[in-house]
């Protein structure tokens, strides 16, 4: 994860916005008191982790990918071939 002065990042931010939404990688902005210090990600991105953080807090959630999980390795599937949706050419 790449870390930049406050000064420098607020100098170029609008270039900083871009280059964390595009390569989905936070960004560390620093200061002089350390705990002043952020970190800066796409909106997107926190979106996913808030989701993950969500469904790993739901215990019927987490109950349910747990039994698929264990059907899955045991072989109790089925594969289905993907429907073409015809209207949608």
């Amino acid at each position: 994860m790449e870390a930049v002065a406050y000064s420098n990042f607020r100098k170029d931010l609008k270039d900083y916005f871009k280059k964390v939404n595009t390569n989905s990688e936070p960004l560390i902005v620093t200061n002089k008191e350390p705990e002043d210090n952020v970190v800066v990600m796409s909106k997107d991105d926190y979106d996913a982790i808030m989701e993950t953080l969500s469904i790993n807090s739901n215990d019927y959630l987490m109950e349910k990918l747990a039994r698929g999980d264990k059907q899955f390795k045991a072989g109790k599937f089925k594969q289905h071939e993907l429907v073409e949706d015809e209207n949608n050419d």
